[in-house]
């Protein structure tokens, strides 16, 4: 693999994607050594001169008024440290503080934070090691950034922390670091704030969800066009004519993606010239429900690649002038807005896909036998994956109740407004999972019925979209245990199996 080069140039979602999720091994640039060397210089001159600066050589929030001795510096750091980590829940996966690692390390290779050189090379590291720190998912309020899961990882930089295993589970990150042949860090002036304050986690699962999100659009309209296959419904509200009188970028798109998986189709040769007038909602509105999902999720990829490349620190070290100035890009409300908006455009994706697969499975709607099955009454066929489907759509309405527009007061009300731009983050994740799930009982509906219009035979594209179901899933020829089936479906949905084919096929 490629080794990705901090700091000599802008860092991309994709390049966070590459190290989080395949272990792409990273290395600071030059460039970057000497800005964090410089800004490492300004600090240990403000400490030795016993200058007043926010974090430094005073206490946090509320307590910013206060004095520290600079005989104490060192020791303030680490407070900060142990008393922020006060996270519960779930750990977050190992990508995701992967990819909060590797923003964090790009945040201070632009050289405003302050920190000494060899923290930077301790947090690459342990990126390179693999040594992920074991961070529970709940307790930050997005601002100042993400307190409380960056405390977590610290902790386990300085040895006091814990790390995740292979199989899931925790172990003391002082042994483990010492294992892989790394010293715990002793922090010094300013460092347990440079590495605390910050959007970084909210961020990182931004970027994991913009990947999976944007896989998944993709994969709708692959699976979309196999329902409509499946129901014999009509490619005429795709033409390009029709969408040009509406040039809304997401909606060209998806309308791309239809027809160019259903050129050819044998299924929709066989009904050309058939009476029905029009085909519901669900199927005729394709391009214009996801197309709109797809401009949500553009706005936050837009927001989500300015700020894995942003200096989100508090204090900022200023070099050239020498100041050192506290701010609050720290504030994750640009995040949490458009990350709500995502989680709702994610959510109305698994929407319209249950009402395909309602109407695949209710035959007064379709020409196909009820559920699916040709023995129904003995078997119940694809009938109570439905209601999965159903179940997940309505957590998803739950999830998609926005977390931006709230905010309570923290820290003597210093910190009087915050984003909730973790929780708007953690919901859009659930959202994504559940919408890979219903996608993924829609295919598994959508192959059923391809195969039950034979000896039709579908097209290219959606033939192939059926033959990603059929490696995991047999057609149904009688009831059987079902959740195995949409489990692996789902995996090859958050893989980019069926988005692999859309891409491919536009490609061409």
């Amino acid at each position: 693999m490629d080794t990705i080069t901090i700091g000599d140039g802008p860092l991309t979602i994709e390049q966070v994607a590459a190290v989080a999720r395949a272990g792409t091994p990273v290395q600071l640039g030059e460039g970057a050594r000497g800005r964090i060397a410089a800004a490492r210089a300004l600090i240990e001159r403000l400490v030795a001169d016993e200058q007043v600066a926010y974090g430094v050589t005073t206490g946090f929030g509320l307590l910013a008024t206060t004095h520290i001795p600079v005989a104490k510096v060192r020791e303030l750091q680490e407070n900060l440290v142990r008393s922020h980590a006060v996270g519960v829940g779930e750990p977050l996966p190992r990508d995701v503080v992967r990819a909060a690692m590797m923003i964090r390390l790009n945040t201070i290779a632009r050289g405003y934070s302050g920190v000494r050189l060899e923290v930077a090379e301790l947090v690459a590291a342990l990126l390179n090691a693999d040594l992920v720190p074991w961070v529970p998912s709940r307790g930050s309020l997005g601002a100042s950034g993400d307190l409380a899961p960056s405390a977590h990882l610290v902790l386990a930089m300085m040895g006091e922390g814990e790390v995740l295993t292979e199989d899931g589970g925790r172990e003391p990150s002082g042994p483990a670091l010492r294992a892989a042949g790394l010293a715990p860090t002793t922090l010094e002036a300013k460092e347990g704030l440079s590495l605390l304050n910050g959007t970084q986690f909210m961020a990182a699962i931004g970027c994991m969800t913009v990947v999976d999100g944007e896989a998944l659009l993709d994969s709708a309209d692959l699976i979309g066009a196999m329902s409509l296959e499946g129901l014999r419904a009509s490619v005429g509200p795709f033409q390009e004519r029709i969408q040009a009188l509406r040039p809304i970028p997401g909606q060209l798109t998806s309308a791309a993606n239809v027809r160019v998986a259903t050129e050819s189709s044998a299924i929709m040769l066989s009904h050309l010239n058939c009476d029905k007038v029009q085909d519901a909602y669900s199927l005729r509105c394709i391009p214009q429900v996801h197309g709109a999902c797809r401009d949500a999720l553009a706005w936050l990829r837009r927001v989500v690649g300015v700020e894995v490349d942003a200096v989100t620190d508090n204090p900022i070290v200023f070099v050239d002038s020498g100041e050192i100035i506290s701010a609050g890009n720290f504030h994750g409300e640009p995040l949490g807005l458009a990350l709500d908006l995502a989680a709702m455009s994610v959510s109305e994706i698994a929407n319209i896909s249950e009402r395909r697969t309602f109407r695949l499975l209710t035959s007064s709607l379709s020409e196909l036998p009820p559920f699916l099955t040709r023995d129904s009454g003995l078997n119940n066929g694809y009938m109570i994956a439905q209601y999965t489907a159903a179940a997940l759509v309505a957590e998803n309405k739950i999830l998609c109740h926005p977390a931006s527009v709230d905010s309570i007061p923290t820290s003597g009300d210093q910190e009087d407004h915050v984003s909730m731009g973790m929780t708007a983050a953690l919901k859009l994740e659930q959202v994504v999972r559940n919408a890979q799930t219903v996608l993924a009982i829609e295919a598994l509906c959508a192959a059923q019925a391809i195969d039950l219009l034979a000896p039709l035979e579908p097209a290219a594209g959606t033939g192939r979209g059926r033959a990603v179901v059929r490696r995991l899933a047999p057609t149904l020829e009688r009831d059987r245990c079902l959740a195995p089936e949409i489990d692996a479906v789902t995996q090859a949905v958050a893989d980019g199996e069926f988005a692999a084919v859309v891409r491919e096929l536009v490609r061409r």
